[in-house]
């Protein structure tokens, strides 16, 4: 099954060359990760979704890591299933306090709460989502509960 999964990376790769920086496997939890430039992330989530050999039309979810002694403090992730061919890739960006990442509603109507929830407790702000409002926390809440300085 190993060598199924590394020939898709290597034709992942091969026709998204400008859209991916780096692509990898894991043996231990037969998984791939690919990491992306934020503003090619669209691309990169439309293309797994509609290609033949991807078929990955299932967004399990979206969450956020932040690592505040970076730069580019805040890693996005997004992890997909293809049922089609029974396995399961991980998408990351990264993005700092102020740069904003496209919305995938349009690719995946599941990450509308997954989107609202990063946005809610990371502050990551979202382009193009339908409504990007608080999930979790109330209205007139101030500040994002998962930033680590948060006080």
């Amino acid at each position: 099954m190993k060598n199924v999964h590394v020939n898709f990376n290597e034709s992942l790769a091969q026709m998204l060359p400008h859209s991916i920086y780096n692509i990898t496997y894991s043996d231990s939890t037969n998984e791939t990760t690919v990491i992306v430039p934020s503003t090619s992330l669209y691309e990169v989530i439309l293309f797994l979704r509609d290609h033949q050999n991807g078929q990955f039309r299932v967004l399990s979810d979206i969450t956020a890591v932040d690592f505040p002694e970076k730069d580019v403090r805040f890693e996005v992730i997004y992890n997909l299933l293809s049922i089609r061919y029974n396995t399961r890739i991980r998408v990351k960006t990264s993005v700092n306090e102020i740069t904003p990442i496209d919305s995938i509603c349009s690719i995946h109507s599941s990450a509308n709460w997954y989107e609202r929830e990063v946005w809610d407790l990371f502050g990551i702000f979202f382009t193009n989502h339908p409504d990007l409002r608080r999930i979790l926390t109330d209205y007139g809440f101030v500040g994002h509960p998962f930033r680590k300085d948060f006080p």
